[in-house]
């Protein structure tokens, strides 16, 4: 039994079971789990996809459809440093660290040409991935990008009670217990849901797990500081977003009650090019509410 399968004892079967699928890579002496799933095609020349998931999740987002996007590509995700079955120091966490790691990971598998897709907080690292290779500091051909559901203009986010919550709360490790139990975690992310969804606490309840696996609880206060980066760098990240030369493709949860669609308008007169696909009765984590359309949309978008 491999060190990522003792993280995740105790954990529910299907945590247990995604686990088993990744490993732990040690990168700048952290050890990252990574799911790294080759193409169902054996003949396949298409680029990999790299996932980039959001807050408070992880890249278990994605496990119901990883199969499905890897039929003709390799598909990589990675859990951000204090997310998952990543390492969870107690430390201060910074856009940077999480870029630093992906990088580092980029070239650890060899992976010098990718499509890269992104959720939430994972938006705001895919900015800086962004500028940092505009300005020649990543070395790897981005083809495509598919953007979801992420407070990219800030101001113009709904933050829920519980994210706020947190970030009036100092950067540091709640002090007493555990912090918030996976049952709780659950109802926080089916809040961010459409009404509409068949999704229930239930059913979210492993998504609980891994935010609240190894002290990950305990680290949310630390965790969420990548929003007051975001609202001081928002240039950076954002006008990278809007300016890198690669293909821009949007898919979004039109019922999303943190980030509206108004943040894809603005998206839209900033950068004339982009392809939006708006997804109805589907919130903030399409990629869990409406599995099959949103494969769809990728799959549409990287052919």
């Amino acid at each position: 039994m491999g060190e990522e399968m003792d993280r995740v004892e105790g954990c529910s079967a299907i945590v247990r079971a995604w686990a088993a699928r990744g490993k732990l890579i040690r990168l700048n002496r952290k050890q990252i789990f990574v799911v790294d799933v080759s193409s169902a095609d054996p003949s396949s020349t298409r680029e990999p996809l790299l996932i980039l998931h959001g807050f408070p999740t992880s890249s278990f987002d994605f496990a119901g459809i990883v199969d499905a996007l890897a039929a003709d590509r390799r598909v990589v995700l990675a859990d951000f440093l204090g997310f998952g079955i990543s390492d969870k120091p107690d430390t201060h966490y910074t856009i940077d660290m999480q870029a630093d790691m992906i990088v580092a990971l980029t070239h650890e598998l060899g992976i010098d040409r990718l499509a890269l897709l992104t959720h939430d907080m994972g938006d705001t690292i895919g900015g800086e991935l962004l500028a940092r290779h505009a300005e020649g500091e990543w070395a790897v051909q981005i083809t495509r990008r598919i953007l979801t559901n992420g407070s990219i203009y800030i101001n113009q986010a709904h933050l829920t009670d519980g994210q706020q919550f947190l970030l009036d709360l100092p950067d540091a490790a709640f002090a007493n217990g555990p912090g918030p139990a996976p049952e709780a975690i659950a109802a926080t992310l089916l809040a961010t849901l459409s009404r509409n969804t068949y999704l229930t606490t239930e059913l979210l309840h492993p998504h609980g797990e891994l935010v609240s696996l190894r002290d990950g609880g305990r680290m949310l206060p630390r965790t969420i500081r990548y929003i007051e980066e975001r609202r001081r760098n928002e240039r950076r990240f954002t006008g990278a977003i809007e300016d890198h030369v690669s293909p821009l493709a949007v898919i979004w949860g039109v019922d999303d009650p943190i980030a509206g669609t108004s943040m894809c308008d603005t998206l839209a007169a900033a950068r004339s090019d982009t392809t939006f696909t708006m997804l109805d009765r589907v919130g903030h984590y399409p990629m869990l509410e409406d599995t099959v359309r949103f494969v769809e949309a990728v799959r549409t978008i990287l052919q």
